[in-house]
């Protein structure tokens, strides 16, 4: 069953990011969860593993509001990246299960080789994701962070965040539910070279990275997507 909680608003609406002013959201945004699934296939196969994605995740037995899919260009190559926003735990759980009761979970067939999913929650303060235009270049950054680093790397970004998402809006950041402590934020750019120069500019004025976040991380990397002909992040 499809959830138009996670995103109540039109698509042609859109156009401008949701605000984010450092104060929490309310209750209900909070209890929001995404899932990343991604994807593996060989890499003559695109095609073919995504003709798979869209009627798994709009089938009428389906949980959740697909956001987001992405084919990555820099980083792991053969890899489709999946976002989608859930109302709760609750609901997220009967998604998973429904994948892991399935033999062609996100339509799987012999092209793809591999399937992962993770489950995140946003940070307090950032609202519910918007689709619309605002790529077509999407940065996706892994922060693997040190054991009790999530709090303090939370609190340099309520701090720092609205300002950059003034100047650079922001998709999402959100920490992993399972596994290490991990933060997960997605970022779009009309072009790879004003991403360069949007971060160059922002380090130099001072506006990031966030107080108190470097120090949190452990390991990071990043990965540069574009937006499937179905994805509702373009």
């Amino acid at each position: 069953m499809d959830t138009t909680t996670v995103d109540t608003r039109s698509e042609t609406a859109m156009k401008q990011p949701a605000p984010i002013s450092g104060e929490d959201v309310d209750q209900e945004q909070q209890n929001i969860r995404y899932e990343l699934a991604i994807l593996a296939f060989r890499l003559l196969d695109a095609e073919k593993a995504a003709a798979g994605v869209e009627p798994w995740v709009n089938s009428p037995d389906a949980y959740g509001k697909l956001l987001g899919c992405w084919q990555t260009e820099n980083g792991p190559l053969g890899r489709l990246i999946v976002l989608r926003g859930f109302t709760d735990d609750a609901e997220l759980l009967r998604e998973r299960m429904r994948a892991r009761a399935s033999d062609r979970p996100f339509g799987a067939g012999d092209h793809l080789t591999d399937l992962t999913t993770q489950s995140f929650v946003p940070f307090p303060f950032i609202p519910p994701v918007q689709t619309g235009q605002f790529g077509p270049a999407y940065e996706i950054r892994d922060y693997h962070l040190r054991p009790g680093g999530l709090p303090a790397t939370m609190v340099g970004w309520r701090k720092a965040l609205p300002a950059r998402h003034r100047i650079d809006p922001l998709t999402v950041v959100m920490y992993a539910l399972d596994g290490p402590d991990r933060i997960l934020h997605i970022w779009p750019f009309h072009s790879l070279d004003e991403r360069v120069a949007i971060r160059r500019d922002l380090y130099a004025s001072g506006l990031w990275p966030p107080p108190g976040g470097p120090e949190q991380i452990l390991e990071a990397t990043s990965v540069i997507a574009w937006p499937t002909q179905f994805s509702p992040l373009t």
